[in-house]
Order: structure tokens, then sequence, then C-alpha cells
């Protein structure tokens, strides 16, 4: 029984382990990933499962947030934004301009 407790352990160990790598995997690359769970006692078929499941999770992650800040900006008054940003800040501009002759050889 002492056996069995300690594999059970050792198997609870690795799913915590790859839960917690599950939720990392969207700030992580592949390569971290795959080199985190190479130490783990798994078949490679498994492990490129995860990593490829990671990746997923990644893309997923990032279309989130970019669809999340898209519907955002979408929703702002530019022209308001526009309008306010001038009617409290002076705007500087500060502009050197010269003109160079061109070469003049043919080409």
């Amino acid at each position: 029984m002492a056996d069995k407790k300690g594999s059970d352990s050792g198997i609870g160990d690795v799913i915590k382990k790859v839960v917690s790598i599950g939720v990392g995997a969207a700030f992580m690359t592949e390569d971290a990933v795959r080199n985190i769970l190479s130490d783990l006692p798994l078949p490679k078929d498994i492990l490129s499962g995860l990593v490829q499941n990671a990746k997923n999770a990644k893309e997923d992650f990032a279309l989130s947030i970019r669809e999340e800040l898209s519907g955002h900006l979408a929703k702002l008054d530019h022209n308001k934004i526009i309008e306010d940003i001038m009617s409290k800040y002076d705007f500087e501009v500060k502009a050197t301009i010269s003109f160079k002759k061109k070469d003049s050889t043919p080409t």
C-alpha cells in the first residue's frame, strides 16, 4: 500500500505541474514549455500534445486580448478625445527645413 500511495503522490505532482504549466503557458515561449515538460516522466506523444495545447492557449489568449482592446477602442469617441486634448493643451512644433541641391550627375 505504501508503494501505491507514493506512486499516487508522484502522479499527483506531475498533474499539478502540468496544470500550473497550462495556466502559465500563455506567458511562456513554446521552447520554455517544452523544456519544463521534458523533465516530466511522460510519453513523447503526450508531451507534444501538451506543447501544442500550450501553443493554442497562448494564441487564444492573444486573440482574446486583441478582440477586447479592439472592442474597447471602437467604443471610444475619437473626435471628443482629440477635442478634449486640443482644449487642454498648447501645441508647440519645432521644425527645421533645409534644401539640398541634387547631384547634377545624370543617372
